[in-house]
């Protein structure tokens, strides 16, 4: 049976067009930033269930998508396309499209079937998916279905525009003022905190540490520094580096930092490199 508004939807497992397992609960999961700033609302995700490379009217739907996919990165949001389409064939329609989401196989019609989407009426290219958008919820609960059978039942990017607001405006991140709360000023530091440069550690009273940065991710600016003390891995993001702008730092550099103790777990404050 298809899934309506509100029912939950399978956690659906499916390789990739590299051939890599994707589980939908990984792409909507909170950011390891979410947890420590204690925003765990987790990501939206629009699930496309499609026939395939061949088909004008996915080649069209796509394309147009192609141009949302820009606005779906800063708005935290997330998207796949399943068809029967094997990982390499999907590979190459992602490509020529110039997606950059996943594209998931379900080459033996295992999810098709287990969503009641199996067309059986099509002469030519029959055994493939009833076009249907889904928009979920992070907890994989359906906010909106769109049947394509008809191309004019595909949501518009306006409309996908309008359920993303919708399940945005329910989360706890959504309003400025949160952001704005000492929960979160602990992991995303306001840079007039360091507008008179970097402050002697431990001036603030919190326990100063030693380590190594673990990883950074330029995208993101979020990264873990092992603690020479214990061993544990520390989470900091860029805005916990004295100065202005957007800052980095390289894996491997040595560094002292504060210890800001946190729900999640540790995480780093006034990130120093040393020699």
């Amino acid at each position: 049976m298809i899934p309506s508004v509100g029912q939950p939807f399978p956690d659906l497992t499916l390789p990739d067009q590299r051939g890599e397992g994707v589980r939908l609960s990984d792409l909507t999961r909170p950011s390891v930033f979410d947890r420590y700033a204690g925003l765990e609302d987790g990501s939206p995700v629009i699930v496309i269930f499609g026939r395939g490379f061949f088909c004008p009217r996915d080649q069209q739907q796509l394309r147009g998508l192609v141009g949302f996919q820009p606005e779906l990165r800063v708005n935290f949001a997330r998207l796949v396309y399943v068809s029967a389409d094997p990982p390499r064939v999907g590979a190459a329609f992602r490509a020529g499209l110039g997606a950059d989401w996943p594209f998931l196989s379900d080459e033996a019609l295992s999810a098709t079937r287990q969503l009641g989407l199996l067309d059986e009426t099509e002469g030519e290219y029959a055994y493939r998916a009833r076009p249907y958008t889904f928009v979920l919820r992070p907890d994989l609960h359906v906010h909106s279905a769109y049947d394509g059978w008809y191309f004019v039942g595909r949501p518009t990017v306006e409309e996908l525009r309008r359920d993303l607001r919708e399940i945005m405006r329910s989360f706890r991140a959504y309003p400025y003022e949160v952001w704005d709360t000492p929960e979160v000023r602990a992991v995303r530091i306001p840079q007039q905190v360091w507008a008179a440069g970097a402050p002697p550690l431990g001036a603030s009273g919190l326990e100063v540490a030693h380590g190594a940065v673990k990883w950074f991710d330029l995208g993101s600016g979020n990264g873990m520094i092992v603690r020479d003390e214990t061993g544990e891995d520390v989470f900091f993001n860029f805005t916990a580096i004295p100065g202005e702008g957007y800052r980095t730092v390289r894996a491997g550099t040595r560094v002292a930092f504060e210890i800001v103790p946190g729900r999640a777990g540790p995480s780093a404050r006034n990130v120093q490199t040393t020699s």
